[in-house]
């Protein structure tokens, strides 16, 4: 089988694949595996896998260790997957590679939204990236991206660059989010910018970049309930470097080539509790199914589709039996795994991640429901709901054995009491 991306991901699945006794290739195309775990040098990996705290290489270096007899191939790049699973990639040093495999194991991970995507007006200037990109240019390459520092967004990574510039000796003046709430771990906000200073401003967005060869301010603007940026309140903040932390898009060119389906809500592929696609013995996890909080639950994904992808490759097949569809309501942005294989989760329970679609500070409870016939299947009390924190739910084999009584499910998050 092969295994496409070596990140916590990849390398979780091509792992747990080569113990159920699978010969595995895994193909990257960066210099080294880890994908963006070796620039994240800040602690907070491991606590759920390994029970300690991690730095980014740290936790990367546990599971490279472990590989065992993995072919790897880094700076390879996928092409091309063609029907009956062969898998084209190139790289320098070996040519075009042509590669059959019985299971395929899709670990891309994610990229960063940009500029472009954003449509902010204004000139084309020097000091303009992704908070991701000045991560690495900090943590790898040690160099400073700009001596004054606005970050537009408040997700993990813009806030983790924001005290680590900081740290570096910039002036970060300011993290500003277009929603009037935070889009990053609650952690985060404490760690990075509270304990350093560093404003937030909620409701309020970049509407303009000002500068010639370089950055030299940022027009910002509050924003109504609806979005949309005040002109007449605006005001210029002075910053030779603007970060973007504004997204996450999960890297699914191979993912659409293949024919797999596609989920609108996450922008991964639909897969069952098995990590399987649509698309017979096509796996997918981490990131490029949806986009996790932690690695290490990244890697946990990347367990399940390695075990499951090694037992299609022995068995060639995918498992009989009834699947249950989760739809998510309007309360509940995504839910993942969006299918659910009934005989698996009535002998073994069931794990499903969600993310709200509303921000409630305050007790709700989250609910499974017979999408026919409006009856709460499974339930689980929540202290409060952010979008920005994802949902885990276990719903164990005793809770389960009511979930077969339906032909759909509903996931809602049930405000009030």
């Amino acid at each position: 089988m092969v295994v496409i991306g070596g990140g916590p991901a990849g390398l979780a699945a091509a792992h747990a694949a080569t113990e159920a006794g699978a010969r595995v290739t895994l193909l990257d195309r960066h210099p080294e595996l880890g994908g963006v775990l070796p620039q994240c040098i800040h602690p907070g990996f491991g606590l759920k896998l390994y029970k300690e705290e991690l730095t980014g290489p740290e936790y990367a270096w546990r599971w490279i260790a472990q590989l065992g007899e993995v072919q790897v191939f880094v700076e390879t790049m996928v092409f091309a997957i063609e029907p009956g699973l062969r898998v084209w990639a190139s790289s320098a040093e070996q040519g075009v590679l042509a590669i059959d495999c019985r299971a395929l194991v899709l670990a891309m991970g994610c990229r960063e939204r940009t500029r472009g995507m954003l449509g902010i007006a204004g000139t084309r200037p020097a000091g303009i990236m992704t908070a991701g990109t000045a991560q690495r240019l900090v943590n790898i390459y040690g160099l400073m991206p700009g001596k004054r520092v606005a970050i537009l967004g408040s997700g993990d990574i813009g806030m983790i660059m924001a005290r680590r510039l900081a740290w570096e000796g910039a002036q970060v003046v300011g993290v500003f989010e277009i929603m009037p709430y935070l889009c990053g771990l609650r952690r985060n906000y404490v760690q990075c910018l509270l304990d350093c200073g560093i404003p937030l401003h909620l409701s309020h967005t970049v509407i303009r970049v000002n500068g010639a060869k370089r950055l030299s301010s940022i027009t910002v603007a509050p924003v109504d309930e609806r979005l949309r940026p005040q002109a007449a309140r605006a005001f210029e903040v002075e910053a030779d470097t603007l970060l973007l932390s504004v997204g996450l898009i999960p890297e699914n060119e191979l993912t659409l080539a293949i024919g797999a389906e596609l989920d609108p809500a996450t922008r991964g592929p639909v897969v069952t509790s098995r990590m399987e696609t649509s698309v017979p013995g096509v796996f997918a996890a981490g990131n490029v199914v949806h986009v996790h909080d932690l690695a290490d639950d990244v890697s946990i994904a990347g367990q399940t589709a390695g075990q499951w992808a090694a037992a299609y490759a022995c068995g060639g097949s995918s498992p009989g039996g009834k699947r249950l569809r989760i739809r998510p309501d309007a309360n509940v942005r995504a839910v993942v795994p969006q299918l659910l294989v009934l005989p698996d989760v009535l002998e073994q329970g069931a794990s499903l991640l969600l993310r709200a679609g509303c921000h409630h500070e305050g007790p709700c409870s989250l609910e499974l429901v017979d999408a026919e016939k409006e009856q709460v299947l499974a339930s689980k009390e929540l202290p409060y709901a952010r979008p920005a924190e994802m949902i885990h739910w276990w719903i164990p084999p005793r809770a389960a054995r009511h979930l077969d009584r339906a032909s759909q499910l509903l996931a809602r998050i049930r405000v009030g009491r």
